[in-house]
């Protein structure tokens, strides 16, 4: 690595990190040029640790001796720059210590992933990156497999879906899916059981479900408020629901997973969590 000032910060050099805040702007431009970022030194390490390519560095000289391990290997621009040039590159108030811009890994062909997986998860037109980044967590920790998203999906590698998935999307195998009248007889080739969470009369209880669950299960969640769309219900082998009280009928999409996960995992962790 190799470490510079920034002295302008509008340079070409520190062009990756600009306008971090215009969500639609870093949503349509980083696929595109084949990056993405990561904030906070943990989630730099994950990514590293991943096999992730980093292309340049962006930080307050204050934590540079934290990162410089991690660094070392790797030949690319440290760029240190004061609180005040930080925010004027990005648009906010940068506390997490560092941000890197890595290379986009190639995503795998959805057979790939399906192949060996026997639970997946698949999200379809979810919009809230935070959904999906605690979605991806819950992956990790309660144990599935994949995750697929739909085409219309928010970017499980935008910066906010990665900080909040603490770094777990780059651990959890994941890939984009074709449309519906692709992607259900994808799954079904593959011999998964389509359960969509959803309200329906004919629906079954997710008690029904984790009792007595298939060898191979994909478990799919709509956009927050609308829900799954009709494509997506008619794929489905099954309607599940969760069982609610003081008429409740839903749970945030972030939430439900969670619960879902939960209930369809034996889990024995060597260590657990509070929250």
């Amino acid at each position: 690595m190799h470490v510079e000032r920034v002295r302008d910060a509008a340079s070409d050099a520190v062009a990756d990190y600009a306008d971090l805040t215009d969500v639609a702007l870093r949503s349509a431009t980083e696929p595109e040029r084949g990056i993405y970022l990561a904030e906070s030194a943990k989630v730099i390490a994950r990514a590293l640790a991943a096999g992730h390519r980093p292309r340049s560095v962006l930080m307050e000289e204050k934590w540079l001796a934290g990162l410089e391990p991690l660094l070392a290997a790797y030949d690319v621009p440290v760029h240190l720059a004061d609180a005040a040039q930080l925010e004027q590159i990005t648009g906010y108030r940068v506390h997490r210590g560092a941000l890197a811009a890595f290379e986009r890994p190639e995503l795998p062909a959805p057979a790939e992933l399906l192949r060996d997986a026997r639970r997946v998860v698949v999200l379809e037109d979810i919009v809230d990156h935070t959904n999906v980044g605690a979605i991806f967590r819950s992956v990790a920790g309660l144990g599935a497999d994949a995750v697929l998203v739909s085409p219309r999906c928010a970017d499980p590698l935008y910066r906010r879906s990665v900080r909040v998935s603490m770094g777990t999307v780059f651990q959890v195998p994941w890939t984009r899916l074709p449309d519906w009248d692709e992607a259900a007889p994808l799954l079904h080739e593959h011999g998964f059981e389509v359960a969509a969470l959803a309200l329906a009369d004919d629906a079954v209880s997710l008690r029904t479900l984790a009792k007595d669950p298939p060898e191979r299960l994909a478990l799919v969640f709509g956009a927050e408020g609308d829900g799954l769309s009709r494509r997506a219900l008619s794929a489905a082998d099954r309607i599940v629901t969760i069982p609610m009280l003081h008429e409740v009928d839903s749970l945030n999409v972030a939430a439900a997973a969670a619960v879902v996960l939960y209930a369809l995992t034996d889990l024995q962790p060597e260590h657990g969590s509070g929250g």
